[in-house]
């Protein structure tokens, strides 16, 4: 298999603080790959970095994705590309229907991959987003309400897996997915992040809770520490964790 994504030699800031530093990680196509670490450890940092966050300043290093450099990239040009994540802390939008939003992204994410591509109607999309949001145990009321206004958490991170099933990324950049869950929420996530795994999809899920990898074994565990990957293995990892904390792997 050849490598999706490639992080090399990276190191970043914001306002000036660094909070990455020399990390390097590669993740190989139709791969599982689980970032773990304390509080503080920046995962939060790497995802945001990989999809383009323009809060944070790249230093030093370079992020290839799908064989191209998209460092410098704009995520809207990344989400194009295939890039997708699923956000720790998903945002409120008033005013803007949730169907509408997903309608929208939908038209212009596929147009954009692909200039041939023929965008559905709105009733031919009404039917995708419904069968869809039925896997996910999803309201249908909550479709035509604003964008996560009043959502609980755990509907909002099923929103987020509902754009993951919508949008078929290449890559999926889970950050604390399983955060605020509750265990029959947790369950249909984990159940939507293996599908996709399953069909091809590529994941990097990053989590300081081992509760949702009972659901979910990954190909690869990286231990995240003031910035830097500082160990990689298998579930054995996990174990170790779940015994002892990261105390072990901090220095």
């Amino acid at each position: 298999m050849s490598n999706l994504l490639e992080v090399k030699n990276l190191s970043v800031e914001i306002n000036e603080q660094e909070i990455l530093r020399d990390l390097d990680l590669k993740i190989e196509t139709g791969t599982l790959h689980v970032v773990m670490g304390p509080n503080g450890a920046g995962k939060s940092t790497l995802s945001n970095v990989l999809l383009g966050h323009p809060n944070f300043k790249v230093n030093t290093g370079q992020i290839l994705f799908a064989g191209q450099d998209v460092t410098n990239l704009s995520p809207e040009e990344r989400a194009i590309l295939g890039l997708f994540m699923s956000w720790q802390q998903p945002p409120e939008i008033d005013g803007v229907a949730l169907d509408q939003f997903l309608f929208l992204a939908y038209k212009n994410i596929f147009s954009a991959r692909d200039k041939a591509w023929i965008a559905p109607s709105v009733f031919e999309f009404s039917e995708i987003l419904k069968k869809q949001a039925e896997s996910l145990k999803i309201k249908p009321e909550l479709l035509k309400r604003s964008l996560n206004v009043g959502f609980s958490g755990g509907e909002k991170k099923k929103i987020e897996m509902l754009q993951l099933s919508l949008f078929n990324p290449k890559l999926a950049i889970l950050d604390e997915t399983d955060s605020g869950l509750d265990i029959d929420a947790l369950k249909i996530v984990a159940e939507n992040i293996n599908m996709y795994h399953q069909n091809k999809g590529t994941v990097l899920l990053i989590t300081h809770y081992p509760q949702i990898l009972e659901f979910i074994k990954p190909d690869f565990v990286h231990v995240m520490v003031k910035g830097k990957i500082v160990t990689t293995g298998g579930e054995e990892l996990i174990n170790n964790i779940k015994q002892t904390g990261f105390s072990s792997f901090i220095k």
